[in-house]
This record gives structure tokens, C-alpha cells and sequence, in this order.
């Protein structure tokens, strides 16, 4: 019996974790389908990000939804196991095109209504 409500408690609180936080207000620049030549970077406004890098050491993919926000930097993940994506610009204008800096990347916001999540 002991092992049902443990089961029960474990998938609950594995449910719980699994929801992200949406973007907060004051973050919504962050929002928007982001490009540079080897990564790519997807935020939607209800907090569910899609990463890709490509790279001499391979490749790195990575969804999930927003965990926090630190600062400038945010983590992305589930429960106790997060990704933390450090962004040393925010997200600003150059010439009319937004860019942001990520991970040391410079990318370049390519849509700002990017779909809702996978």
C-alpha cells in the first residue's frame, strides 16, 4: 500500500515540475525565434524554449520550459535537472534588428511571434 502512495506522490510532484513560469513582463524582449550561424533559439511568451547548437564537438538540443530567471540569465529544464543559458547582452536594437547574447553567441531575433509550444 505504501508503495501506490509513494508512486502517487512521485508522479505528482513530477507533474508539478514539469510546468515552467511564462515570461515575466519585464523579460518579454526575451520572447521571439533567435538565429546566428550555428544555434538557434526559440522562447515563447508562456516560457517553453528550444535550443539547438551545432559545433566541432557536436551537436546540443535541448527543450523544456522556464525554470527561472537569474539576473540576465535563465534556466531551462525539469524538476532538479536545468540547463542555465547565460546571457551577457540582453536583448537590445543595432540598426533596427534586435540582438541578444547568448552563451557568447551574438543571435539576431528573426521572428518575434514565434509559434506556440511543440
Amino acid at each position: 500500500m505504501w508503495i501506490r502512495k509513494f508512486a502517487a506522490i512521485l508522479f505528482l510532484s513530477l507533474c508539478l515540475c514539469a510546468c515552467g513560469i511564462a515570461i515575466p513582463r519585464e523579460k518579454s524582449t526575451y520572447v521571439g525565434q533567435w538565429k546566428a550561424e550555428n544555434m538557434s533559439l526559440l522562447i515563447t511568451e508562456h516560457g517553453y524554449v528550444q535550443y539547438q547548437r551545432s559545433g566541432k564537438k557536436g551537436n546540443v538540443s535541448i527543450e523544456g520550459y522556464l525554470q527561472n530567471f537569474d539576473g540576465n540569465d535563465f534556466e531551462v529544464g525539469l524538476g532538479p535537472i536545468t540547463t542555465t543559458f547565460v546571457v551577457t547582452q540582453v536583448p537590445h536594437q543595432v540598426n533596427g534588428t534586435w540582438k541578444m547574447v547568448v552563451d557568447g553567441v551574438e543571435l539576431s531575433k528573426i521572428d518575434d511571434n514565434p509559434p506556440l509550444e511543440a
